[in-house]
């Protein structure tokens, strides 16, 4: 048998049974197939009571970042060119110029996340379970950043409720072959945008189980990817692949991608919970950030674009660009939780589209990026300061 006709059974196979949930006590779900849509997603950092992972205290965001740069002189007018206009060009084609403030990373031996390179180097951190060699850098970005920080930072909630409530957020794991929720030492998994709307209790605010997903191969073909798990004392770990996936927020629909992903979730006959986990593309995150979060939202809890952008790059541990050497991915981790739908039978064009998606192309950045120079240059007499910047080879 051919792989292509190969293929196509399994293919056949995933979409002939409605995912439902399986027995509680592990046994093989029915038709071997159960579902999972996303219903929580955000950066996993280490977020103490006690901000012992900060303590110099948290960044300035970028209304107390303007006021440092640009201080109002007695009996002068600010330009708004050298001003504000100024700033808004180094949000939107920031450069890799040494930040003009100091910004303050996540410290600690302590950060979630997995060890993607299978390696502990002097970089990894260890895991709040005590795993070792964790790679997620993004910790030190976004760690002492008040928005991205659990429980309550602004962007990390009003991202976390539009999982819900915008449709474009509907990322769906479909487990095929699942002999066991308990252990199954292979398991095919597909990923795939779904088109309906999350079944939630009476307040709106709580997923439940059950419901239908549809899969969108209209205008969600880019998303679809497929890769195989294995089961462990009911945990799913998946192997790699390199994953774009839909993130909205306020009605602004943006994509993210993610080399090397994998899911690491423990898993119910009603919902998984865990990590997804691997190499963030710069680029896309940053136009996600931008398009999603004005300076308005970005007040809220503090946050300045181009100094994130600065310390991302910075900081940046993988994919380097084959003309540059620059890292342009950045290890990190997400807190992912699911709830069990049913996803509706594909259809015959459905498994066409799912046999022809290829992996989609991530941002390739801003269309005209400046050359550091050029900001160092406009920066006048704003002389950048020593960046506090995260010492290699340090924890």
């Amino acid at each position: 048998m051919s792989d292509r006709s190969l293929n196509r059974l399994v293919l056949l196979a995933m979409g002939a049974v409605l995912a439902t949930g399986a027995g509680a006590d592990g046994t093989a779900p029915p038709g071997n197939t159960i579902g999972y849509v996303i219903t929580n997603l955000s950066w996993a950092l280490q977020s103490t009571p006690d901000m012992a992972e900060c303590p110099r205290g948290l960044n300035d965001g970028v209304r107390e970042q303007f006021k440092l740069l640009f201080p109002e002189v007695d009996g002068g007018k600010r330009k708004f060119v050298d001003t504000q206009l100024r700033r808004q060009i180094e949000s939107y084609h920031p450069t890799v110029a040494p930040d003009a403030l100091p910004f303050l990373e996540g410290e600690g031996p302590v950060a979630p996340g997995l060890d993607l390179d299978g390696v502990e180097g002097p970089e990894d951190f260890t895991g709040p379970d005590g795993a070792r060699g964790i790679d997620n850098q993004m910790h030190r970005v976004l760690g002492c950043i008040a928005n991205y920080r659990a429980p309550d930072g602004p962007i990390r909630f009003f991202e976390d409720e539009m999982i819900l409530r915008e449709n474009y957020n509907r990322v769906i794991l479909q487990l095929t072959g699942v002999d066991s929720l308990v252990d199954d030492p292979e398991v095919a998994v597909l990923i795939f945008r779904g088109r309906d709307k999350v079944l939630v209790d009476a307040g709106g605010l709580k997923a439940l189980p059950g419901g239908t997903q549809r899969i969108d191969t209209r205008w969600g073909s880019r998303y679809i990817r497929r890769t195989r798990g294995r089961i462990e004392s009911g945990v799913l770990t998946t192997e790699p692949v390199d994953l774009l996936y839909p993130w909205d927020a306020f009605y602004m629909p943006t994509d993210q991608f993610m080399w090397g992903a994998r899911y690491r979730l423990a898993l119910t006959p009603d919902a998984a919970e865990g990590l997804m986990a691997g190499y963030t593309d710069i680029e896309t995150w940053y136009m996600h950030m931008l398009r999603n979060w004005s300076a308005h939202y970005q007040s809220y809890g503090k946050s300045s674009g181009p100094s994130i952008y600065k310390a991302m790059r910075r900081l940046a541990d993988a994919r380097p660009d084959p003309a540059t050497g620059a890292n342009r991915a950045i290890s990190s981790a997400l807190d992912a939780k699911f709830t069990r739908v049913r996803v509706v039978p594909f259809t015959e064009s459905e498994l066409a589209a799912i046999a022809a998606a290829k992996p989609g192309i991530p941002y390739p950045g801003m269309p005209a990026p400046r050359p550091v120079a050029e900001e160092l240059a406009d920066a006048g007499s704003r002389t950048p300061q020593a960046s506090t910047a995260h010492v290699p080879g340090t924890p």
